[in-house]
C-alpha cells in the first residue's frame, strides 16, 4: 500500500492557501475568487499571468534519455492555466536549474519547447540557465535539472471580464477534453508505485512520457473567433477534479454549485494499471490524476453542439460529461479499477 495519499493534497493545498494570504496584498486584482491565473491591471489592460514547472515527470524523461517532449508539458501546464480564466496566452519564459550543462539535453529541451510554442501560438520571451552543482540531482549520469515557466497573456477589450464561474446555473452542462497521458501531475506517486512493485519501469517509459495535449488554442477559437460564451473551465491537473473544478463552483454567485459527471472519458490501461499496482481506490485515483480527462468546459446546453463540432474540426476528443448540480459537492461516477460513485464534498 503506498503512503502518499490524501494528506499530502491537503498539505499541498494548505501551503497555496498561505501563499496567497501573504501576496494578496501585492495583486492588482481584488482576489475574492479562486483564479487559475494572477490578474493585473497595467495601463487599462487586464494582464494574466501564471507559474507552474514540469515536477518529477523529469525522472520518466531521465530514465529513456529522450528529452524533446518536455517542452509540450511546460507550456501546458501554464498555457491551459491562462486561457481557464479568458486569458489569451501571448509570451513564455522559462527557467532551467542544472547541476551541470550537457548541450544535448538543453537542446533536446528547447527543441520541444520551441514546437510547443508553436503550436500554442505564443513567443518564448527569455529564459535563464543556472548551474547549481550538487543543489540539483536525478536519475542517471546526464544532466539533472528542474525546469518551470512564467506565462502572461491578456483579456481581450472586447471580454466582459475574466472567466470565473460566477454565472453557473444548475443544468448548465458540463463538456470533458480527453488527454492520453497523466500531463505533468501525480508522478511521485505513480514512480514510487512502479518501484514499490519491482516493475520494469523501462516498458511504460514512453506512456508515461506522452507530452501533454495543450487545449488552449481551441479555448481561444471557442470563446474569440466563435464567440461562444463559456461559464466556467477547469484544468486538471494537481489535486484534479476536487481542487481543479471545484476552484470554479466555489465561484458561483448564487451559492457553492456542484457537479455531476456521469460520462467522463474512461482513463487509459496505464492509469488503471498504475492504480490496481497501488492498490488505490478510485477515490484516490481520482484526486491525484486525471484519469482521461484533461480539461472541463461548462456551458450553456444551447451551445453544447457547437462547441463540441467545434473540437472535431481541430482535432481534439470532446463528450458532455455531465451538468451542473445545486449542492455543493462533485459527484463521480468512476470508471477505473473499481468502478463506483465518488463524493467530493466542497
Amino acid at each position: 500500500m503506498i503512503s502518499l495519499c490524501h494528506n499530502d493534497l491537503k498539505l499541498k493545498e494548505r501551503c497555496s492557501q498561505l501563499a496567497k494570504r501573504y501576496t494578496s496584498a501585492s495583486s492588482g486584482f481584488e482576489r475574492k475568487y479562486e483564479l487559475y491565473a494572477n490578474i493585473v491591471e497595467i495601463a487599462g489592460r487586464k494582464i494574466g499571468i501564471t507559474s507552474d514547472g514540469i515536477g518529477t515527470k523529469i525522472e520518466i524523461a531521465e530514465r529513456a534519455g529522450i528529452y524533446d517532449s518536455l517542452g509540450f508539458d511546460l507550456v501546458a501546464m501554464v498555457v491551459d492555466d491562462l486561457i481557464c480564466n479568458g486569458i489569451i496566452p501571448l509570451t513564455l519564459s522559462n527557467i532551467l536549474d542544472v547541476d551541470y550543462l550537457n548541450e544535448d539535453v538543453v537542446g533536446q529541451l528547447m527543441i520541444g519547447l520551441a514546437a510547443a510554442a508553436n503550436q500554442a501560438n505564443i513567443t518564448i520571451s527569455g529564459g535563464e540557465t543556472a548551474e547549481l552543482a550538487s543543489r540539483i540531482n536525478g536519475y542517471g549520469n546526464k544532466m539533472h535539472f528542474n525546469w518551470c515557466a512564467t506565462a502572461i497573456g491578456y483579456l481581450p477589450e472586447e471580454s466582459p471580464g475574466p472567466i470565473l464561474g460566477e454565472d453557473l446555473e444548475s443544468g448548465d452542462v458540463i463538456i470533458t477534453l480527453k488527454e492520453y497521458g497523466f500531463r505533468s501531475n501525480g508522478f511521485t506517486l505513480i514512480r514510487k508505485i512502479l518501484n514499490n512493485n519491482n516493475n520494469d519501469l523501462n516498458k511504460y517509459l514512453l506512456e508515461l512520457l506522452r507530452p501533454s495535449i495543450i487545449y488552449s488554442p481551441l479555448i481561444v477559437k471557442i470563446l474569440y473567433e466563435k464567440n461562444i460564451n463559456l461559464k466556467g473551465i477547469a484544468h486538471i491537473t494537481g489535486g484534479s477534479f476536487a481542487n481543479k473544478l471545484g476552484r470554479v463552483l466555489k465561484n458561483a454567485r448564487r451559492n457553492v454549485k456542484g457537479a455531476y459527471l456521469s460520462n467522463l472519458f474512461a482513463p487509459t490501461d496505464l492509469m488503471i494499471k498504475i492504480e490496481e499496482l497501488g492498490f488505490l481506490s478510485d477515490d484516490t485515483a481520482y484526486s491525484y490524476f486525471n484519469m482521461g480527462n484533461g480539461m472541463l468546459l461548462v456551458t450553456n446546453k444551447h451551445d453544447v453542439d457547437s462547441i463540441l463540432q467545434i473540437a472535431k474540426e481541430n482535432n481534439y476528443e470532446a463528450q458532455v460529461a455531465g451538468e451542473i448540480i445545486n449542492e455543493p459537492a462533485i459527484k463521480i461516477i468512476s470508471k477505473g479499477y473499481k468502478p463506483t460513485l465518488l463524493n467530493f464534498t466542497l
